[in-house]
């Protein structure tokens, strides 16, 4: 997709005894849904065409990340849209509830900001549930109040199982 993925291939990050390979690869919609089963990302999407919508996300993030465990099992996911000069924006961070707080998203926002542009150029923005707050802000993000929001879409909230 974008010059990104030739800057960045693989990063190997060991927690413990645990050793979790972070890669930029696009994964199936198929694997993502059933990733966002073990995530609390599974309640951020509406209802309304999700099977339909699903692909076009993960076709279309200028950057999408993954972290696997040593038996191949995603862990991790950070999707997001850069221009590579300015901005990213991360639709998705997410990791598995049973590798939580080991270091797995603090280390897909940084790859991520690397691979956009790194942090003397791209300025990063999303959008936090309230439960992730305290982690975005540990990263030292700060809440903003000059965001423009047109939302006319159906959005009827559901959570993958």
């Amino acid at each position: 997709m974008g010059e990104a993925e030739f800057r960045f291939s693989r990063f190997r990050l060991k927690l413990g005894d645990k050793m979790i390979e972070i890669t930029s690869e696009r994964i199936s919609p198929e694997e993502y849904i059933e990733f966002l089963k073990h995530t609390d990302l599974g309640s951020q999407y509406p209802l309304e065409r999700f099977d339909e919508r699903i692909p076009r996300l993960l076709r279309n993030a200028s950057i999408s990340l993954t972290a696997r465990n040593k038996e191949g099992q995603i862990v991790g996911v950070l999707l997001g849209l850069t221009d590579f000069a300015y901005w990213l924006y991360v639709t998705d961070l997410g990791v598995d509830r049973d590798y939580e707080r080991q270091g797995i998203g603090r280390c897909l926002m940084r790859t991520a900001l690397e691979t956009a542009g790194g942090q003397n150029d791209i300025a990063v923005y999303l959008i936090a549930n309230e439960k992730a707050v305290p982690f975005y802000e540990k990263l030292g993000m700060k809440k903003a109040d000059d965001v423009m929001q047109y939302n006319h879409i159906d959005w009827t909230e559901f959570t993958v199982k």
